[in-house]
C-alpha cells in the first residue's frame, strides 16, 4: 500500500488561496487599465500570486480561525495586496493567449 493511501491529505487546506482570490476579485473590480478577465487569465493571476505569498495551511477548523486573522497582520495584508497587484500586471502584460485588438469606432 502506498504512503498516501494511509493518510487523508485532503484535510490540508491552504487558506491563502481564499485570501488571494478575494483580493483578486476586489482589485479586478476597480482595475483602471483594460484587462482580459477570461478564466485562463484570472486563474493565471491567482497562480502567480499564490506562488509569491506565504501559504497558510490548516488541517482543522480551529486552524481556519487562525488563518482568517492573517489579514489583520499589517505586513501579511500589505504583501498580499501588492503581490496580487503585481500578478495582475504580469498577466495583463503577458497573457497566455492572444488578445484580440478592439475594433476602432468608425
Amino acid at each position: 500500500m502506498a504512503f498516501v493511501d494511509n493518510y487523508d491529505f485532503d484535510l490540508l487546506k491552504n487558506e491563502a488561496e481564499k485570501l488571494v482570490i478575494t483580493e483578486l476579485g476586489r482589485q479586478l473590480e476597480s482595475f483602471s487599465e483594460p484587462i482580459c478577465t477570461c478564466n485562463e487569465c484570472v486563474v493565471d493571476m491567482a497562480a502567480v500570486a499564490l506562488n509569491m505569498v506565504k501559504p497558510l495551511y490548516r488541517v482543522s477548523l480551529m486552524g481556519a480561525f487562525y488563518t482568517t486573522h492573517a489579514m489583520d497582520e499589517k505586513e501579511y495584508a500589505r504583501h498580499l495586496r501588492e503581490t496580487v497587484f503585481n500578478a495582475i500586471e504580469k498577466v495583463r502584460k503577458n497573457p497566455s493567449h492572444e488578445i484580440p485588438e478592439k475594433e476602432s469606432d468608425s
